[in-house]
C-alpha cells in the first residue's frame, strides 16, 4: 500500500495538500491503490476530501480508524434529533449566532451550534453544548459531519475540559485523552487512551504514543508479501520519528516540499529548514528522499551526501486534456494583465511585484494585476503592511485588485497574460506550473526552488537576478509591448507543460514504486509474520 502522510485537510490549504491531490489522481488513473493517512481529527476531513473528488475508501484518518469510522452511511443530524433526555422543549433559534437555544421549562438545557453556512445552509447539527440544573456547562458533544457524535468534552466545576472521548458511529467510546495540571498549574494533555471492540485498553503517554498505535496496527493490516507499504512523509512531523522505529518492515520516503535551507538562496551553508531540521539529520534511517526539482536534487547530495536513493519527482501533474486543450490567444485575454494565485504571505513577497508594476506604468499604463488567495496576518499583517505601502508609493490601488481565495484557477489564468513570482523561497510551485499549462507568460527572480526550473529562461518567460525588482520590470515593459514576442512566448508556454503530463510524471513514480520493491524482499527476510492457522474453530473442553 502507499500511504501519503500529512496533518489534516481543510477549506483553504497549501501547496502540500494540493500535490496531494494531484498524486492521489495520478495514482488513482494508473490503478495503483493509495490512502491519504491524516494524524488530526476534523470532523469536516471527509466532506473537504470528497468536495475535491477524493472518495471515502482512500481517507484514512487516526482518530477514524480506531473510532471504526473510516466508511459510514451519512445521514444528517438536525437539531431536533439530537436527545437530551427531557420533555417540554422549546427551541430559539439565533440566526445571528448560527444556532439553536434549547430549553426545558424555562430552563436552558443546550446550546446546539450549525455547521457554517459556506459548509451547508441545511442547519446540521456541528456541536451541542450542554448544562446541568444551575446552567453550569458540563459538557461539549462534536458532532461528525457525516452524521455522529464523534468527540465529546467533559468539563471540570472551574470550566476547564478534563477528558475527551471520542466515539464509533454507534456510540462506543475508542479513544480518551486526559487533562491535569502540571507545574504551572495550567491543564494540559497528560495521556491517551485506546479501546478496541474487544475491551482491550491500550494507554499512551501522549500523542506519539497513538500515532505509533495506529501506523503499527495499519503496517501489519495492509502486509503484503509483493508490495511494500510505502510511506510518503508530505508532512513529517511526528511520522519522521515513530516510521523508523516501527516493529514491522516498511518503506520511507522523506518528501521535501520546500527548500531544505532556511536561505534557499544559500543552500550549501544556510542553517536548515526548522521542518527539515529532524528529518535531515536522520536521512539515512530513511529508505528515500524526493524532491520536485533536479536542482533541489542536486543540491541535497551535494550538501548531506546520503546513502539512500534520491528521486526527483515533480509534485505538479497536468492532465491530459488540459494540454490538449483549446489554446486561448493572447489577443483575447485581458490586455497587459498580470495574475497572482498564492497566499498573501511575507514570503511571496507580492510587494515586490507591485514594485516593479509601479516602475513599470511609466511605459505601459494600463498594466494591471490580479491577486487571488487568502491573507496571511502572521507578524502583525506584515504582508498586507508592505502590499499597502507599494500601492500607495506607485498610486496603483486602481490597477491592482485582491481577492480571496478562488476554487476558479483556471478561469482566472486563462484570461491573464503574465504570471509573476517574487518569492524568497519555494519548493515548486503548482500555481505557476497550472498557470503555464494555461498559456501564461512566466516571470520570476531565480529563486529556489521551482521557478527558476519552471521558466526556461527566455523561452517561456524571463528569470532575472534574485531580488532584482528593476529588471523584473524591465521583463513586463518588454513583454507587454512586443504582441509577437508575447504571443511566442505563451506557446512555449503551452509545450513545455508537456514537461508533467501524467505520462511522466507517472514515469517517475513508478521508478521509486519498482526501487521500493526490490529491497522489499530483503526486508521481509527479517519479518516474522503473526501466526493466523489453528486459532479459530478449536474444540472447547471442560475442565475437570
Amino acid at each position: 500500500m502507499n500511504f501519503f502522510l500529512n496533518s489534516s485537510f481543510n477549506a483553504k490549504n497549501s501547496g502540500i495538500e494540493h500535490a496531494q491531490l494531484k498524486r492521489a489522481k495520478l495514482f488513482e488513473k494508473f490503478g495503483e491503490d493509495y490512502r491519504l493517512v491524516f494524524r488530526e481529527w476534523n470532523p469536516l476531513l471527509h466532506f473537504h476530501l470528497n468536495n475535491n473528488g477524493i472518495n471515502d475508501k482512500y481517507i484514512l484518518n487516526i482518530f477514524d480508524y480506531f473510532q471504526e469510522a473510516t466508511n459510514v452511511q451519512k445521514k444528517k443530524i438536525r437539531p431536533k434529533d439530537v436527545n437530551f433526555g427531557v420533555t417540554n422543549l422549546r427551541y430559539e433559534a439565533e440566526k445571528d449566532n448560527n444556532r439553536v437555544i434549547v430549553y426545558s421549562n424555562n430552563q436552558i438545557v443546550a446550546r446546539i451550534n450549525l455547521f457554517d453556512k459556506d459548509v451547508t445552509n441545511d442547519q446540521i447539527v456541528k456541536s451541542v453544548e450542554l448544562f446541568d440544573g444551575f446552567a453550569n456547562l458540563y459538557r461539549v458533544d462534536f458532532y461528525d459531519y457525516r452524521g455522529f457524535l464523534s468527540m465529546a468534552q467533559w468539563y471540570t466545576p472551574d470550566n476547564k475540559i478534563a477528558t475527551e472521548t471520542w466515539y464509533t458511529p454507534e456510540g462506543r467510546p475508542a479513544i480518551e485523552d486526559y487533562f491535569r495540571l502540571n507545574a504551572q498549574g495550567k491543564m494540559e494533555k497528560s495521556g491517551f487512551k485506546t479501546i478496541d471492540k474487544t475491551g482491550t485498553v491500550r494507554t499512551h503517554n501522549n500523542i506519539v504514543g497513538l500515532i505509533k498505535e495506529f501506523l503499527e496496527q495499519i503496517n501489519v493490516e495492509f502486509m503484503d508479501q509483493d508490495h511494500p507499504n510505502i510511506y510518503v512523509m508530505d508532512r513529517s512531523d511526528y511520522f519522521e520519528e515513530i516510521l523508523e522505529n516501527l516493529s514491522s518492515p516498511t518503506y520511507t520516503v522523506l518528501h521535501l516540499h520546500n527548500s531544505h535551507a532556511g536561505d534557499a538562496q544559500e543552500p550549501d551553508t544556510s542553517i536548515m529548514n526548522n521542518n527539515y531540521e529532524y528529518s535531515l539529520t536522520d536521512a539515512n534511517r530513511y529508505d528515500a528522499i524526493v524532491s520536485a526539482t533536479e536542482k533541489q536534487t542536486k543540491d541535497v547530495k551535494r550538501r548531506f551526501n546520503p546513502d539512500v536513493d534520491m528521486f526527483t519527482i515533480p509534485v505538479g501533474v497536468i492532465k491530459n486534456e488540459d494540454l490538449k486543450g483549446q489554446r486561448i490567444p493572447m489577443k483575447d485575454r485581458k490586455k497587459h494583465s498580470i495574475v497572482v494565485t498564492a497566499r498573501v504571505a511575507p514570503e511571496k513577497q507580492i510587494n515586490k511585484i507591485i514594485d516593479a508594476m509601479g516602475m513599470a506604468k511609466k511605459e505601459v499604463p494600463d498594466i494591471n494585476m490580479d491577486v487571488y488567495g487568502y491573507v496571511d496576518h502572521s507578524n502583525d499583517d506584515i504582508a498586507m503592511k508592505r502590499i499597502n505601502a507599494s500601492l500607495d508609493e506607485y498610486d496603483l490601488r486602481d490597477a491592482v485588485s485582491l481577492h480571496s481565495y478562488t476554487n476558479d484557477v483556471t478561469g482566472v489564468q486563462r484570461n491573464a497574460q503574465l504570471y509573476a513570482l517574487a518569492s524568497v523561497m519555494e519548493g515548486f510551485n503548482l500555481a505557476l506550473m497550472e498557470a503555464q499549462a494555461q498559456g501564461d507568460v512566466g516571470i520570476t527572480f531565480d529563486t529556489n526552488y521551482g521557478p527558476n526550473e519552471l521558466i526556461v529562461n527566455n523561452e517561456n518567460g524571463y528569470v532575472v537576478d534574485y531580488d532584482d525588482t528593476k529588471s523584473l520590470s524591465d521583463r513586463m515593459v518588454k513583454l507587454f509591448t512586443d504582441d509577437e514576442l508575447l504571443q511566442k512566448m505563451s506557446d512555449q508556454a503551452y509545450e513545455l507543460s508537456n514537461r508533467f503530463s501524467e505520462d511522466s510524471v507517472w514515469a517517475d513514480w513508478k521508478q521509486l514504486i519498482n526501487s521500493a520493491k526490490k529491497t522489499w524482499q530483503d526486508k521481509l527476510k527479517t519479518y516474522h509474520f503473526d501466526i493466523k492457522k489453528g486459532l479459530s474453530d478449536m474444540e472447547h473442553t471442560e475442565e475437570v
